[in-house]
């Protein structure tokens, strides 16, 4: 069977090795050296000020809407992961969609500041496929209407953009280190900001709130990321300029050998530097992508109806139709992409689209 992706296994002797430092300790949770190893070295990987390892990648976006003191509405995309939206809901705001470019896929900012009213807090804003958003022109709107901005970058490990880290722009910015992400650490995420301030609120929410052993700063909860977790990271992280390279090597085969008469790709940002994150081809319709997923999956092949659908579609809103976001959920399928597919898996998919 030909999965969407499949996780990147490193050696598990080399992973055993790591994970033994933790056991020496007698020290499995509660940010043991090897949690805080795993932030250093991702800190000086990509390229960020301050970055805090959590246990999954939910928990950053809802610690980022806690931080803020975000209440009311808070505008965003129709066309992302159930996470953005979902998380909106939970920390007890509103989601206030906003209809999608049909190139880059992400947030139309031209479309946002129709939608502010006086009870928007925020702009969460999700950077599609590893994809930007266009960061520069949400920070204008931010600033005239004195809002914050969130980023879901769960795709994005690895992107820059104009130069440095996708993770630098906003007010916070979130990462999933989930099992099928570029980078992982079997479950996992991460929360980024500049702000050393703010870091310093989103560290203390993500711990119980605690200061020190026995004070407490604020409210939190638990999102800490336990040592088995930062052992992963930390045997993965070596092998990332090897899964980069096998995995452009897949996005360049599927760009020469797939038939964009009658499909078409996401369109980068101008300044990106991508990660090959996933390979999502549009449909000319939605019937035209159920005929190609069925005979895929004929041959065991799996891809993934992602995004879908269309969040403002979500059974416990009432959203607004959002007509680009909707159409391109219903006619967008993620081919196989990852590190170990081999050439004849390539060709055969390729021959079956």
């Amino acid at each position: 069977m030909i999965n969407v992706t499949k996780t990147f296994l490193p050696p598990q002797a080399e992973y055993n090795a790591i994970l033994k430092r933790a056991w020496d300790k007698n020290w499995l949770t509660n940010r043991g050296v090897l949690v805080q190893e795993l932030e250093d070295k991702l800190k000086n990987y990509l390229g960020v000020e301050h970055i805090i390892a959590t246990t999954n990648g939910t928990l950053p976006l809802q610690i980022a809407i806690k931080a803020l003191k975000l209440t009311g509405e808070i505008i965003t995309t129709p066309f992302s992961y159930v996470a953005s939206t979902s998380s909106i809901v939970w920390e007890g705001c509103t989601p206030v969609f906003v209809d999608i470019h049909p190139e880059y896929l992400t947030i139309d900012e031209t479309k946002i500041e129709a939608a502010i009213t006086t009870k928007t807090s925020a702009i969460l804003a999700t950077h599609v496929f590893g994809n930007p958003c266009n960061v520069e022109a949400i920070e204008i709107i931010a600033k005239k209407h004195h809002l914050k901005v969130i980023y879901d970058a769960a795709h994005c490990f690895g992107v820059t953009y104009k130069g440095q880290s996708i993770f630098n722009y906003g007010d916070i910015s979130t990462c999933s280190f989930h099992a099928t992400k570029v980078f992982h650490t079997g479950e996992g995420g991460a929360l980024f900001s500049s702000s050393a301030i703010l870091n310093d609120t989103l560290f203390y929410h993500h711990n119980f709130g605690h200061k020190g052993a026995l004070e407490f700063q604020g409210l939190g909860i638990n999102a800490k990321m336990s040592e088995l977790q930062g052992a992963m990271g930390l045997a993965v992280l070596p092998y990332m300029k090897t899964i980069f390279t096998e995995r452009k090597k897949v996005v360049d085969f599927y760009d020469k050998n797939i038939d964009f008469t009658k499909v078409r790709k996401i369109q980068l940002r101008e300044g990106t530097i991508w990660n090959n994150s996933y390979y999502p081809v549009i449909f000319e319709s939605e019937n035209q992508l159920l005929i190609v997923e069925k005979e895929l999956n004929k041959h065991q092949i799996i891809p993934r109806r992602y995004f879908y659908p269309s969040l403002n579609q979500l059974p416990y809103l009432k959203g607004r139709s959002m007509p680009i976001s909707e159409h391109i959920s219903s006619c967008i399928l993620c081919l196989p992409l990852y590190f170990g597919l081999k050439l004849k898996e390539l060709e055969f998919i390729c021959s079956l689209i």
